[in-house]
């Protein structure tokens, strides 16, 4: 951690965390947090020592895409924390998924330094799951995460197509948007080969990956899996434990089993999601 960001107040934190998450909002509405994130004077406790970042999906805004998770960890006593990023032309998390993990780089900083935690949990659906993994690996961003928890993440690329979700308004201009980030997250691309050269973890933080196989933008579903040994990654493909759970890629960080599996993996001290847990189904 650099030397401006050891010695940043609370205040001086905040308003760094709201210089990054001022990027125009989709349509031209005033985008704000989702509920119960960004309390800058939040301080985590003993039971709930990492604060906790939610990092959106394609197209998505912070407020849209973490509307139910975001108070649900936050009623578990988490400090819980969203930013927007990767905005062109007025759309979030369209620009190239390595510039976006530098606009996480300096939130992750502004977080640690207002609540004096040493490292941070990532919860990220989609590109939110998968770009992390380049802040970690090649930004030097490893020695701040504890963990990851992807839910349908984009971590070796889709041989699918990316497209707008359900209900989203695009800006005016959209036809001047240029989706950089879904070019990035095509199977075999550029950007996929460099982020998956160095392997699929990086030392240091644990990581769960949740999956569904009704997912209809990463296909394959299984191609969202991580490889690593046990004490490090798990794998859960939501059906396996809830077979008539059929929430597909959009909705699945609304999903009350996927909030329960989040909570259970981010409550573990060391070490990813326990396999073997087992949420309530619906």
């Amino acid at each position: 951690m650099s030397l401006l960001t050891r010695t940043l107040s609370i205040a001086a934190a905040a308003v760094l965390a709201a210089s990054l998450t001022a990027a125009p909002a989709q349509a031209g509405t005033l985008d704000i947090a989702p509920p119960g994130a960004n309390d800058w004077t939040c301080k985590p406790s003993a039971e709930h020592p990492y604060p906790v970042i939610l990092v959106p999906g394609t197209f998505e805004s912070m407020a849209k895409n973490w509307s139910t998770l975001s108070p649900y960890l936050k009623s578990k006593g988490y400090c819980v924390f969203a930013l927007n990023y990767g905005e062109t032309n007025g759309v979030y998390a369209t620009a190239p998924v390595a510039e976006s993990a530098k606009e996480l780089a300096p939130f992750v900083d502004a977080v640690m330094a207002a609540t004096g935690a040493k490292k941070v949990d990532l919860v990220g659906h989609s590109q939110g799951g998968m770009m992390p993994r380049y802040y970690m690996g090649f930004l030097g961003g490893a020695k701040n995460v504890h963990h990851l928890v992807g839910i349908a993440p984009s971590n070796h690329g889709t041989k699918g197509v990316i497209v707008p979700p359900p209900g989203f308004l695009p800006p005016p201009d959209f036809s001047l948007v240029n989706c950089a980030s879904c070019a990035d997250q095509q199977a075999g691309s550029a950007f996929m080969q460099q982020l998956n050269s160095i392997g699929d973890t990086v030392a240091g933080p644990s990581y769960t990956v949740l999956s569904t196989v009704y997912d209809e933008v990463v296909i394959p579903y299984n191609s969202q899996f991580l490889s690593g040994p046990a004490r490090t990654v798990t794998n859960i493909t939501i059906q396996d434990k809830c077979p008539a759970d059929v929430f597909e890629h959009d909705q699945t960080p609304n999903d009350p089993v996927v909030h329960q599996f989040v909570a259970h993996a981010l409550g573990q001290a060391a070490g990813p999601a326990d396999p073997a847990f087992q949420p309530a189904c619906l």
